[in-house]
């Protein structure tokens, strides 16, 4: 396979350099015109290595919907061949490694990884959530398994207890509003002894450190399940 170079016509056929040592502008040399034949095309060509690979890419000729007609029926053509360039002369040959183990030199000793390590989690940085409903009793959630629904005044102030004893100290609540009083304008998020008014006047008594954190509104309407999204407000 040969690829055919053609020059356009001009009537500068040759340049020619001139050696211009000392005449300034031009520096060292410049070319000036020469004329001379004409010269002929070049012919340029490839290595086999390029012409195999040239040729299993060559489209077969056939149409969308034969190529579609076997994919359907389970015919998939082969993968093309790979075909790997050849390195330049006098490219050195590198080999892998052959170690059995990943060289975690960053991880090497308790020193080296406080120096090195770019995030930290602690307990600090959890928030735990919080179920909480009218009742004074803890109710299962069915669609939770091992989730519960905590008595505002009881089992939601244990919980706290507990999660503070172990470093969390951020909590968002989510509470079991009574169908009853959900209405599609959410009157009762504006109740100030509501569920939730509360609830938070209970933990910032006996927590006033505590972050708490409520997913806003929402479940004052009657229509929640209709809402793409919460805010979430930090009191």
């Amino acid at each position: 396979m040969a690829s055919t170079v053609p020059f356009s016509p001009a009537k500068v056929q040759m340049l020619q350099a001139t050696n211009c040592h000392g005449h300034a502008p031009f520096g060292s040399c410049f070319a000036v015109p020469r004329t001379g034949p004409r010269p002929r095309s070049v012919a340029v060509r490839v290595s086999s290595e390029q012409e195999a690979a040239a040729a299993v890419r060559a489209p077969s000729g056939r149409s969308i919907e034969e190529c579609e007609a076997d994919a359907v029926a389970g015919r998939f053509p082969a993968p093309a061949a790979f075909v790997r360039p050849k390195a330049p002369d006098g490219t050195p040959e590198i080999r892998p490694l052959d170690m059995p183990k990943r060289p975690r030199r960053n991880r090497r000793s308790p020193a080296l990884r406080a120096a090195f390590q770019e995030t930290t989690i602690s307990p600090a940085n959890l928030v735990l959530p919080l179920f909480i409903h009218e009742g004074e009793e803890d109710a299962p959630i069915g669609a939770m398994p091992g989730c519960f629904r905590l008595g505002w005044q009881h089992g939601l102030l244990d919980e706290v207890y507990k999660a503070r004893d172990v470093g969390v100290n951020s909590f968002v609540l989510f509470p079991k509003v009574p169908d009853a009083l959900k209405s599609p304008t959410g009157v009762e998020a504006y109740n100030d002894n509501g569920l939730v008014p509360r609830t938070i006047r209970l933990l910032k008594d006996k927590f006033p450190d505590i972050v708490r954190l409520f997913p806003s509104f929402t479940m004052y309407l009657s229509l929640a399940s209709m809402l793409p999204i919460s805010l979430l407000l930090i009191i």
